[in-house]
């Protein structure tokens, strides 16, 4: 499914009821929850019975799917999605939006059609607006919803902290989609003053603003203002009408010979664009949305709506953040897991060899988390990991040491047999036999364990003792030797130990100084964006300061240079404390993952709460 969606027919995502209000659909979730590729989200709105859903099944390139109907009824209700491989963007997915027409009177509830644009404009890379002859100050009459969004879609959760401080509708650049607007039944020649003029030139002919403050030149300008400041690009295409009046209720049946050659060109044109220009949906920071994670935002902004309150964008990301951070780190630790347990051999010949293995699994294991992680509460996730991680290295550890024990058990009852049977058969119970055990032990010495010389301690004290070679002082001085040698064994068997300890404290040393790197260049990388974001916001102003001088409009103009100020102010002090930033998140870091360290060296490091 992550490679190819095999979706033969559009499903709803969001089902709109007089009953039940806004709901989503649980078969759609399920169809987004397989995919794991990013999204390109590609939407349309506009009047009902204006030839959207034909558009959409074009996209799709298929000529049937998303419903046309053939009345003067709204034949789509709610939204309605389909999911199809990219055709130009290997290892993205299509998701297309067929939404239900806005101005059907026969709805009940006023707000209906404006919560379904909000959620069309929250959810799509792409948003399409579809209308009818031309763009005229009807066609901007009706598209009144633009107006509307300020008052129905917030990005942040808190409050605007000073008067300096720009308003949520002033950064929708940043977070709306890109606009086109798709004229059908266009009658009109592209020309003005008698000169030819593209179908862009035509758009933005039609979004100029008027000079002067009367009421209605206020109300000529509102829809035309969002437009140009609310959407990051802006796009027109025009199309005639497709077919005979009387073909157009069968419109999908019709054969391409039937349609106007001049509908088709124009058709295959607008798909090219889309396909190929459309960018891929992404949240705050640059996060490329999955189809997973478009289901998720689907379900937080109608909650919210269904609840009465304004979706938010800061709210949405923080809690998609949340489920994402938490599945990165599973699907983190079961990769870390299924490589050491395809790489490990137990027994390892060392602990180093052990410890070498889990380093580069590890290190796998790190670059999916931070390819997958947000930002937000990043630290408190990644230090997660590392428990994680870490518990599942010291069972390896512990296996590792058990698999060692039973094979040096079997080595040595190989090894031992003929000692064994000497013992039995009274080999060492004559003169001298005390150092002929001696130097059968010591023949055994590379190969046995401490606790194998333990055992036969007891056997050594006997055949020492009957062996009528030797004085009593001499016996004395062997016994004296013995416990020396023990004591030697004991202490290479402790210095072993804390050699051991010593490696495992030096990976734990590497593997917090390896997530310090990664945090990193995972927050400057964050930071790089969030600086990106903000200079594609003032180049966006810029522009429409520019364009609202030509037009004569300098009030204009001077309050888009005023917010542009205030935006360069906000990059520079955002890239100035970036260091700083960058540094108190990897402390928090290191302080978190010494917490857990210390546990593990401790031996409590089991009883470690998940929640730091």
């Amino acid at each position: 499914m992550a490679s190819r969606i095999l979706m033969p027919v559009p499903v709803c995502l969001i089902e709109n009821s007089q009953r039940k209000g806004l709901v989503v659909q649980q078969e759609a979730l399920q169809v987004l929850s397989e995919v794991t590729q990013p999204v390109v989200v590609v939407a349309i709105a506009g009047l009902y019975r204006t030839g959207k859903s034909y558009l959409m099944n074009r996209l799709a390139r298929q000529r049937k799917g998303f419903s046309l109907g053939s009345s003067m009824q709204s034949h789509t209700k709610g939204i309605w999605m389909w999911c199809v491989p990219h055709p130009c963007k290997p290892g993205h997915t299509l998701v297309l939006l067929d939404t239900e027409g806005l101005g059907d009177v026969e709805k009940c509830d006023i707000n209906n059609d404006t919560w379904i644009f909000v959620l069309t404009v929250l959810l799509s890379s792409t948003l399409i607006y579809n209308s009818k002859g031309t763009i005229d100050q009807q066609a901007m009459d009706q598209l009144h919803y633009v107006m509307k969004l300020s008052e129905h879609i917030k990005l942040k959760a808190a409050p605007e902290k000073s008067e300096d401080e720009l308003k949520d509708s002033e950064k929708f650049v940043l977070f709306f989609p890109t606009f086109v607007w798709a004229v059908r039944d266009f009658t009109l020649r592209l020309e003005v003053d008698g000169k030819e003029i593209s179908e862009d030139e035509y758009l933005e002919n039609a979004l100029k603003l008027k000079a002067g403050s009367s009421p209605e030149i206020e109300h000529y300008n509102q829809p035309r203002t969002c437009i140009r400041q609310f959407f990051p690009g802006r796009k027109c295409f025009v199309f005639d009408q497709p077919a005979r009046k009387r073909d157009l209720v069968r419109l999908e049946e019709l054969q391409d010979d039937e349609i106007k050659p001049e509908f088709l060109q124009q058709v295959e044109k607008f798909c090219s664009h889309i396909w190929e220009k459309s960018p891929p949906k992404t949240v705050r920071g640059g996060h490329f949305v999955t189809g997973n994670m478009l289901g998720k935002l689907a379900e937080t902004y109608v909650k919210a709506i269904e609840s009465g309150a304004v979706p938010c964008l800061e709210s949405a990301v923080v809690a998609l953040a949340e489920a994402e951070n938490t599945a990165a780190v599973k699907a983190a630790v079961t990769l870390y897991e299924d490589l050491m347990k395809q790489q490990v051999k137990l027994p390892m010949e060392t602990l180093q060899e052990l410890l070498e293995l889990h380093t580069k699994c590890e290190q796998e294991a790190l670059k999916l988390f931070m390819a997958r992680a947000f930002e937000d509460n990043i630290c408190c996730f990644q230090a997660d990991l590392i428990r994680q991680v870490q518990q599942v290295k010291e069972k390896f550890c512990t296996d590792n040491e058990q698999a060692s024990r039973v094979k040096c058990e079997a080595a040595l009852k190989d090894l031992s047999q003929d000692m064994e049977r000497r013992i039995r058969d009274g080999a060492y119970s004559v003169p001298g036999g005390y150092e002929l055990f001696k130097g059968d032990e010591q023949a055994l010495a590379d190969a046995v364990l401490q606790e194998f010389l333990q055992r036969k301690q007891a056997v050594a004290k006997v055949i020492l003792n009957a062996d009528v070679s030797l004085t009593e002082k001499d016996k004395e001085l062997k016994s004296e030797q013995d416990r020396n040698e023990r004591a030697e064994q004991e202490r290479e068997v402790q210095r072993k130990k804390e050699a051991e300890d010593k490696q495992k404290l030096q990976d734990q040393l590497r593997s917090c100084e390896e997530h310090k790197l990664q945090l990193r260049k995972k927050l400057e990388e964050s930071c790089a964006k969030q600086l990106e974001e903000l200079q594609k916001m003032m180049s966006h102003k810029s522009k429409e300061e520019s364009a609202l001088l030509r037009e004569g409009l300098c009030d204009k103009a001077t309050h888009m240079q005023l917010m542009n100020s205030r935006l360069e102010q906000e990059y520079y002090t955002t890239k100035n404390n970036i260091t700083s930033w960058i540094e108190i998140m990897a402390k928090t870091l290191l302080d978190l993952a010494d917490v857990i360290f210390r546990h593990w060296r401790s031996g409590s490091g089991g009883s470690l709460p998940r929640s730091l």
